[in-house]
This record gives C-alpha cells, sequence and structure tokens, in this order.
C-alpha cells in the first residue's frame, strides 16, 4: 500500500468551486481498481484547507492514477483555484497489514 496524503490551500471564494472539482474527481478515482480508498477531507477551523487521502494498493496504481482522463481534468481545473501549491506526504501502510485488506 501506498497512502498519499495531498495538503490544498484553496482560494477562500473558490472553495465552493475546488469541493465540487474534487469531489467529481473521487467520484471517478474510487472506481479505479487500484485504489482502496480516496477521502477528501476539509479542515474543521478552516475552510480553505483540504487534505486528500489517497490509499493505493501499489506504486504503480499511484502512477496509473495520474495517467486517468479525471485526473488530469481536475488538475488543470483547479489549478488556478490554489492560494498556493498543493503539496502530498507519502507514507507506508504499518497497521493493519496488508494481508488484512
Amino acid at each position: 500500500m501506498l497512502i498519499v496524503h495531498v495538503h490544498v490551500h484553496v482560494k477562500p471564494e473558490l472553495v465552493a468551486d475546488f469541493r465540487r472539482a474534487t469531489i467529481e474527481n473521487a467520484r471517478s478515482s474510487v472506481q479505479e481498481p487500484g485504489i482502496a480508498r480516496f477521502d477528501v477531507v476539509e479542515q474543521q477551523d478552516d475552510a480553505t484547507r483540504f487534505v486528500l487521502i489517497e490509499v493505493y494498493r501499489s506504486r504503480e496504481a499511484a502512477a496509473a492514477h495520474k495517467e486517468t482522463a479525471h485526473y488530469a481534468k481536475w488538475r488543470d481545473e483547479v489549478a488556478d483555484m490554489m492560494a498556493e501549491p498543493r503539496h502530498s506526504v507519502k507514507f507506508n501502510d504499518v497497521f493493519p497489514e496488508p494481508q488484512d485488506w
């Protein structure tokens, strides 16, 4: 498993548009066989900050995700909505162990 947290800071006036585009991307992403989970969370005390929590079954699945039409559409659509460049942090799963999935 590869877990990626994508941190996004959105321009305040574009939060609704970002939400809509990101939910559309997430709905398509969870249909990919290589994605075990794809969550979109919004920070409670700052509605302009989001984290996308992407759980891939393999590194290859993460690479395949970036080749999809829905990811390219999302990437291009939200590029100018960000108050600063998004950044990601990658994690390895510790528990539950992969065979428990």
